[in-house]
């Protein structure tokens, strides 16, 4: 039986400057009375608009028809979901248990006794006065190197006792090197199997800290990260504390528009998972406990979202997630239209996994009903993405065929008031939950629609995908390559403009079938114009640009700190004699999983 705090005693001393209080959620938002009513009076707008469309009076040709009603009933759900989700959101998981221990992590008379007293990164850490063991595990696959020795160096100067491990999948003797020279472990396998997890596997059958934190090689931690998530571990029950995916670089529209459409999300949704113990791991800035992996017989490797897929096995073995809005590290959204392909593609292929290979709402699945609610969500998030597709084409149906949506008794405004109030509403609700709206976020939801088709087809066909990193280094292509049908749907809409403007010229009167179709050639438009600018810049390009650090994480080539005793001794040479994989017993548990 899971040992919680409650069975332990209140002993040992009160705060001091080493342990102060836990940091401010970054979504206060959530608590605001004011909240409550945005999304009472959004939820009002959501289904009057649903009233409008279904009202068979109003109901137009039926192939225009069609395609509206299959797009909007599908972001109704998604909406109504989501504000569900965000009025959840007020809910703490940061207990007296949590404060309790946290207060007691770090212990001064211990640090006084080793003389660790000025090494923070060296602090022997403690639950229930019980010395613990903690792994850093920094996942490499061919990123450049200055972005692995920022990472590195900050995760090496994370207050609390732990061994920084870097796990190179891409078999680099530089980042080898440069491993050694920070003092941090390295480990290289013999294949990548299993892509990301089974990097992390390989290296849990080496390491053998009983809780192990994963950072991407593009994030780097706060010093304080383990001081944030660790406490909660008093509950031998919680099998991982997950942080927010926080962003240092958004510049651009793509790296804007990819950043702010995860905001709302790390802000709002995944705190309301907490209710429903339905926070799933997102695969960096996390925290596992070991007990917990090898109960499910380690990270998933069925799938490119292992992190998705690793949640779903540990909630239906019982296990409970953590999610805090405070942000621990910081790492770099995606700049290119090639890397926010890629990124996208992966994220929506493991949805669509979950979708039509463990559908969530099966009795097959072991999950409480909120959370096989929440994992339909999760799983059908991606179809939102493709509905912008089937909008597009209502309003070119209308000026070549007079093919319309709704019964022509129904006037332009009576539509736009319907229309308004459901986008405008969530509009508002981002402005008041966010402090503002990103143009930049519209323009990326419009037109990501052909990587979550193809990430659909691909996962229903069965075929294989080939795994990508965000951000790797390596030759870069031209951004075309990968808008072909963007840049063909933008020249269908900009003729077809021309079209409507000369009926409506010839009609003396503005229709709001072209004026719905230049607003989406304007969208695609504007992210053509992104394109050809990252494409002319691609050419012009001589140097890296400048790195920024964040403040917590500022490169010095000599810390001035001493090493673990475990990187002491000598330099950690690469683990490549053999593949090693999880032990064998869990390989049981993996196939009857």
């Amino acid at each position: 039986m899971a040992t919680t705090w409650r069975d332990k005693p209140y002993r040992g001393p009160r705060r001091t400057e080493n342990t102060p209080l836990a940091r401010k959620v970054e979504n206060s938002a959530a608590q605001s009375p004011t909240l409550l009513l945005f999304v009472l009076v959004a939820t009002v707008g959501v289904l009057a608009y649903t009233g409008f469309l279904l009202n068979p009076a109003n109901r137009g040709d039926w192939l225009p028809y069609s395609l509206v009603i299959t797009a909007e009933l599908v972001l109704v759900v998604q909406a109504l979901v989501s504000m569900w989700t965000i009025l959840s959101g007020g809910l703490d998981p940061r207990t007296f248990g949590f404060h309790h221990s946290q207060e007691r992590l770090f212990d001064a008379q211990t640090n006084d006794v080793e003389s660790l007293s000025a090494h923070p990164h060296l602090w022997p850490m403690f639950l229930e006065s019980r010395r613990i063991s903690v792994d850093v595990f920094i996942t490499v696959y061919g990123e450049p190197l200055y972005k692995i020795d920022r990472t590195v160096r900050a995760a090496i100067r994370m207050r609390g006792e732990h061994v920084t491990w870097v796990l190179d999948d891409g078999g680099s003797d530089a980042v080898r090197d440069l491993a050694a020279e920070l003092g941090a472990r390295y480990v290289r396998r013999l294949t990548n199997h299993g892509a990301k997890a089974g990097n992390v596997n390989h290296a849990l059958a080496i390491a053998n800290g009983e809780y192990f934190a994963i950072f991407d090689a593009d994030f780097v931690p706060d010093e304080d990260f383990l001081y944030e998530t660790v406490p909660f571990f008093i509950d031998d029950n919680v099998a991982f504390v997950q942080t927010p995916q926080t962003y240092g670089n958004m510049h651009n529209l793509v790296s804007r528009g990819a950043g702010f459409m995860q905001s709302v999300f790390y802000r709002f949704i995944q705190p309301g998972r907490n209710r429903f113990n339905a926070a799933f791991c997102v695969g960096t800035n996390v925290i596992f406990s070991r007990a917990a992996i090898e109960d499910v017989g380690g990270m998933c490797t069925d799938s490119k979202s292992e992190d998705v897929w690793t949640s779903l096995r540990l909630h239906e073995r019982g296990w409970r997630s953590i999610y805090i809005a405070v942000s621990l590290a910081v790492g770099d959204a995606p700049e290119t239209i090639e890397d926010y392909t890629k990124q996208q593609l992966r994220w929506a292929s493991g949805g669509f996994e979950i979708l039509l290979k463990r559908n969530p709402l099966s009795p097959r699945t072991h999950l409480t009903i909120d959370q096989r609610l929440q994992y339909f969500v999760t799983a059908t998030h991606y179809l939102v993405g493709i509905t912008p597709l089937l909008l597009l084409m209502v309003p070119p149906l209308e000026i070549y065929f007079d093919l319309r949506p709704v019964n022509l008794t129904v006037t332009w405004v009576t539509w736009l008031l319907f229309y308004a109030g459901f986008y405008g509403l969530q509009i508002m609700l981002a402005f008041h939950t966010m402090g503002s709206f990103k143009p930049q976020t519209l323009v990326m939801a419009a037109v990501s629609f052909p990587i979550y088709i193809r990430a659909f087809v691909n996962v229903f066909s069965g075929r294989e995908q080939k795994w990508h990193v965000t951000g790797s280094s390596g030759k870069r292509v031209s951004p075309f390559n990968f808008i072909i049908p963007q840049v063909l749907i933008f020249t269908f809409l900009l003729l077809t403009s021309l079209v409507g403007s000369v009926k409506d010229y010839g009609h003396e009167t503005l229709t709001l079938a072209t004026a719905w179709n230049v607003t989406n050639t304007v969208v695609l438009g504007v992210f053509i114009i992104a394109a050809m600018r990252e494409s002319h810049a691609a050419k012009v390009a001589v140097r890296p640009a400048p790195v920024v650090f964040p403040s917590f994480a500022r490169p010095h080539r000599h810390l001035g700190l001493p090493l673990a005793p475990q990187a002491q001794a000598q330099p950690q040479p690469a683990a490549m004699a053999t593949e090693r994989t999880f032990p064998a017993m869990f390989d049981d548990a993996e196939r009857s999983a």
